[in-house]
């Protein structure tokens, strides 16, 4: 992973974004390419709430008022791009140095808000993002778009300041394409980690618990060393049984394959996509 794109929001959930992305960059030694995404106020209109129920001169006004708010967070983006590069004594750089410490730059663009994040994202090696709970003007699925339309991995950022995000990495694994996509996005932070953990939830519909085995082996042929959690399917939801896990741990980040049943059907019955993306207070990497 040596380029990393950094959602910079310009709201309240930058200053943990950048700092996740900064502990993966600085793990890596990978450039971060922070980009702002504008929103037109048609646009930003549809995710707030207010705003549908507006006619004539309360739709204008309420229209003007998200443009400053655009401009607000533009304006923020920019401040807080250039107060982060100057805390960790960053250099800028629009292309590869040849140096292996971090760099960055600052990309603005406007559009279509989903869709534009998925397309960068398909350009970088990692995303970052913030949580659905600071959308910040975006959308409220943003994340699962980019999930399933980018075709890369998606490192969500914990609520609050990671100290790290390569101290313990717990991996969620299950027989899945998806799982086996995010242990392979993952490899570069896991070979950089000081513990390796791997859970799996035994669950007797899916292939038998010795494949976690298999998965350790895997890992040692990059020089991980993991140890092993089977977890007894029958104490309870899978999702709520390795999220118990990792905090057991003390997991610092969590590698999970996203979406393993249907984004429908996980979004009305809950799964464990949903719950880490919703309730998990460490870190999260995804793959679809």
């Amino acid at each position: 992973m040596k380029k990393i794109l950094v959602a910079a929001s310009g709201g309240a959930s930058d200053s943990v974004v950048f700092a996740t992305a900064h502990e993966a960059a600085r793990t890596l030694g990978a450039h971060l390419e922070f980009y702002h995404l504008r929103l037109s106020p048609g646009e930003a209109a549809r995710y707030t709430p207010h705003v549908a129920f507006a006619r004539g001169a309360g739709l204008r006004h309420a229209l003007q008022e998200l443009q400053v708010e655009d401009e607000a967070r533009s304006a923020a983006a920019r401040s807080g791009f250039a107060a982060f590069c100057a805390q960790f004594n960053i250099p800028t750089a629009a292309h590869p140095t040849g140096d292996r410490g971090v760099t960055a730059s600052l990309r603005e663009e406007s559009g279509e808000a989903a869709e534009q994040l998925a397309r960068a994202a398909r350009h970088n090696d990692l995303i970052v993002l913030g949580r659905h709970t600071h959308a910040d003007g975006l959308p409220p699925d943003y994340i699962e778009h980019v999930l399933l339309r980018s075709g890369r991995p998606v490192l969500v950022a914990p609520a609050q300041r990671p100290v790290t995000v390569t101290g313990t990495i717990m991996v969620c694994w299950k027989e899945t394409p998806e799982a086996a996509r995010a242990v392979a996005a993952a490899l570069p932070l896991l070979a950089n980690s000081r513990h390796v953990v791997i859970a799996n939830v035994h669950e007797r519909a899916h292939a038998p618990a010795s494949g976690i085995s298999d998965v350790a082996r895997h890992l040692a042929w990059h020089g991980i060393d993991a140890d092993i959690r089977r977890l007894d399917g029958s104490g309870g939801p899978a999702s709520e049984r390795l999220a118990a896990a990792a905090r057991e741990c003390a997991a610092d980040l969590v590698v999970l394959g996203a979406y393993g049943h249907s984004r429908t059907r996980e979004l009305f019955f809950g799964g464990c996509t949903q719950h880490f993306l919703e309730d998990a207070p460490h870190a999260v990497l995804l793959m679809h």
